[in-house]
């Protein structure tokens, strides 16, 4: 097991050799070698912040498994900061100040990196607003661009300087800095009405809409604001064939960029001849009262989901599946539209509905159906599910 000096210390490499990409060939050691390339970009977007380990030990093609607990077996140099949660537990997590930190996260099994919004010294004050930008199924990559040239626009009448990159997978992110003044429920609102104004500036283009199957075009999710909400990091690599990097952008290049050209075998060389856009980003902190004001102008959004009871559906949905890995779920899928043709045929993309849900430690999959775009005397009735995977047996129901 080789060993590798930085930071003034030596992190074991377990497994080195071990494929973690099967399609690129990408082992664990690129993977460590790519954070070493990165090194100090990569640290600006987890410098001091808590982490949740989201782990491939298997390889991409596994489902990761997730660990908000440091691990016991840990080297004394690593930090950690304890986390407390609604549910009443807390969790010691792991945070990364150097490069020997990160790369020991690394060798976890860990490909991206996803830390919380806040930082050490004030673990109730996020200093970050996210928005993630997510496209509903057969939208161009065209509109997602376009949303975000929105969001920065919105996010720059309201005094904030926008933050473009990557996601690294079919979105977008736009962040902004922020001054470390306001609790997590602020920023989330502040987050919401940016979602809900950009939809007013672009409708036909961007929704701010919470039930999935009401959507349309790009989702402008403010939710990864919430307080237990974790967002992969500048520079992360991402869970992809081709090993993508979520990747820090000048908003010069937005337009016209293509997300499969930043990769694990790119980023490195783009960083080193054209440096991180992404250096001044500390020094850009805004404030949220601008947004605070213009959220009390629009009044009360409609409310998400708290986990209690049961809404009234405003479509036609079936549920196809529930399974424990993605290629189940569709398989499912496949299954019930072989039965159903005529049905599948009038479906738009936009109608199959793909959530992957949070485990108790791991993501589970479910497949639904929207037939708004089936005649009501066409539409099939709610049938056996395909796969029915419960990921909380045995376990205690979530709050």
């Amino acid at each position: 097991m080789p060993d590798i000096e930085v930071a003034g210390r030596e992190v074991r490499i377990t497994s080195p050799d071990k494929v973690l990409f099967p399609k690129s060939g990408h082992t664990k050691l690129d993977l460590i070698h790519f954070y070493q390339a990165v090194g100090d970009a990569a640290l600006r977007g987890v410098h001091g912040r808590p982490m949740v380990l989201k782990r491939y030990v298997k390889g991409i093609e596994e489902e990761a498994f997730f660990q908000k607990r440091a691990p016991a077996k840990r080297p004394d140099w690593i930090e950690v900061a304890e986390l407390k949660y609604r549910s009443g537990l807390s969790a010691e997590e792991v945070v990364c100040t150097d490069l020997a930190q990160l790369l020991w996260v690394v060798n976890l099994g860990c490909v991206d990196l996803n830390p919380h919004p806040v930082r050490l010294d004030d673990l109730s004050k996020p200093d970050e607003l996210r928005i993630d930008l997510d496209p509903v199924p057969g939208v161009e990559w065209s509109d997602v661009l376009r949303t975000a040239q929105v969001a920065r626009e919105v996010l720059a009448d309201y005094g904030l300087v926008a933050w473009p990159k990557t996601s690294g997978s079919r979105g977008f992110h736009v962040y902004a800095r922020i001054e470390r003044r306001w609790p997590f429920a602020k920023v989330r609102k502040a987050a919401e009405t940016v979602a809900r104004e950009v939809e007013r500036r672009a409708p036909d283009l961007a929704t701010s809409r919470w039930w999935k199957e009401e959507r349309h075009g790009v989702f402008v999710d403010f939710n990864q604001n919430a307080y237990d909400r974790t967002v992969a990091s500048a520079y992360s690599v991402r869970a992809v064939a081709d090993a993508r990097v979520s990747t820090p952008l000048s908003w010069d290049e937005v337009p016209g960029c293509r997300p499969e050209a930043f990769t694990i075998e790119t980023v490195p060389g783009r960083l080193a001849e054209r440096g991180d856009p992404w250096a001044d980003i500390d020094q850009h902190a805004g404030s949220l009262d601008g947004l605070l004001e213009l959220a009390e102008e629009l009044g009360p959004a409609p409310k998400p989901p708290k986990g209690e009871g049961r809404r009234q559906q405003t479509m036609p949905l079936i549920e196809i599946a529930r399974a424990q890995h993605q290629d189940e779920a569709m398989a499912g899928f496949e299954r019930w539209k072989a039965r159903h043709s005529e049905v599948a045929a009038k479906l738009e993309p936009a109608d199959v509905l793909v959530d992957a849900m949070r485990g108790r430690s791991s993501v589970w999959y479910r497949v639904r159906v929207n037939l708004q775009h089936v005649p009501e005397g066409e539409r099939p009735a709610q049938e056996a599910l395909e796969v029915d995977y419960d990921p909380w047996h045995g376990a205690h129901q979530p709050e």
